[in-house]
């Protein structure tokens, strides 16, 4: 989680930075795709742990 939450608080600064400075627009494009990714990964981490039959007691 806190992987995830880091990732995202770097793609968000990626992106204010790409979108304020004259010139840096790449950086807005990867902030965009380092957040595209970040959901993804997440979304995977979230389905494998919803598969997973629960323990009998």
């Amino acid at each position: 989680m806190a992987l995830f939450l880091a990732l995202i608080l770097v793609a968000v600064g990626l992106g204010i930075a790409g979108w304020v400075v004259k010139g840096l627009f790449f950086l807005l494009i990867i902030g965009i795709l380092v957040f595209l990714a970040d959901l993804v990964f997440g979304g995977i981490r979230i389905g494998r742990r919803h598969g997973r039959p629960r323990a009998a007691r």
